[in-house]
């Protein structure tokens, strides 16, 4: 997955409470690494304004990126891999996200400073990394399937100290962790019993649940420091659009000419990064700046 379709007790962020909007002033960009046969953005933009994402080559491989303010696009692989996708850049520049390797399993990894560091949950067969808090928190799914390709998966947090997490949450058996707040509020997603999936919070051990307005799945794919979620989410007609959750209120928004869209990150200033479709079927990064 790493998004495979990008995929409780109390619901904090109810339909009967939640409002709804379309958005409206925005600004969206269309980012498309050069000669790339698809390219999409995962994570960022960093104070510094870089985002990471991924792109296709011509041989059909899927690299890691990283895209600076001015537009320079600086591409990236851990040892070995033949698959990387990095899924968010930290304020020093630290990168997170996950990898495949030649034997087809999934690994977490850290790029810092030039270095690489794998981390793999352990006893699973594959492992994604997802999001780094400035506590040294982070977060990620493991895998049953050692590609990650397909679920069921469980979310985890990593302390700075070294201690994994893993967990679902009540009532279900395949999720993802997302991101990781500067206050350690985790955000993902999970599938229910009956296969319906709905956007998590988890803070201080307390589960809630968020569902977009009438959505048949809602998926969220990132959050920042004030609390804003962005994520995924798709209509009664199967089609998936963008969405931002603040304060109560849903925005839902697609770049001009999208058939599909995910939002995937927001940093504090509330720019988001995402992929869509266009009516060809080739994916595109997006920037949207409020």
């Amino acid at each position: 997955m790493i998004k495979v379709a990008r995929f409780v007790a109390t619901c904090a962020i109810s339909l009967a409470l939640a409002t709804f909007s379309i958005a409206t002033a925005q600004t969206i960009t269309t980012i498309d690494y050069p000669g790339a046969t698809a390219t999409t953005l995962n994570g960022g933009p960093n104070p510094q304004g870089t985002s990471v994402g991924t792109y296709t080559d011509t041989a059909g491989v899927t690299r890691g990126f990283t895209l600076t303010s001015a537009g320079i696009f600086t591409a990236f692989d851990p040892p070995g891999s033949t698959a990387t996708t990095p899924n968010f850049i930290s304020p020093q520049g630290t990168i997170i996200g996950g990898y495949v390797d030649g034997s087809g399993v999934s690994h977490g990894f850290i790029l810092s400073g030039g270095q690489y560091r794998n981390v793999d949950f352990p006893g699973a067969a594959g492992t994604v990394l997802t999001s780094l808090n400035p506590l040294g928190e982070l977060t990620g799914f493991s895998c049953t399937v050692a590609s990650c390709a397909t679920g069921p998966f469980q979310s985890f947090t990593l302390s700075k100290f070294g201690a994994f997490n893993g967990f679902n949450p009540p009532g279900s058996n395949n999720s993802q962790a997302t991101v990781v707040n500067p206050n350690g509020e985790v955000v993902g997603a999970f599938e229910d019993s009956a296969g319906s999936v709905h956007g998590y919070i988890l803070y201080q051990g307390t589960f809630t649940t968020n569902d977009f307005p009438g959505a048949t799945l809602t998926f969220d794919g990132g959050s920042n420091a004030t609390g804003e979620i962005v994520g995924e989410y798709i209509d009664t007609a199967g089609v998936a659009h963008s969405f931002l959750l603040n304060g109560g209120t849903y925005t839902g928004f697609d770049p001009p000419g999208a058939t599909l869209s995910d939002a995937t990150g927001i940093n504090p200033g509330g720019v988001i990064v995402g992929l869509y479709a266009d009516s060809a079927g080739v994916l595109h990064g997006y920037i949207r700046t409020p």
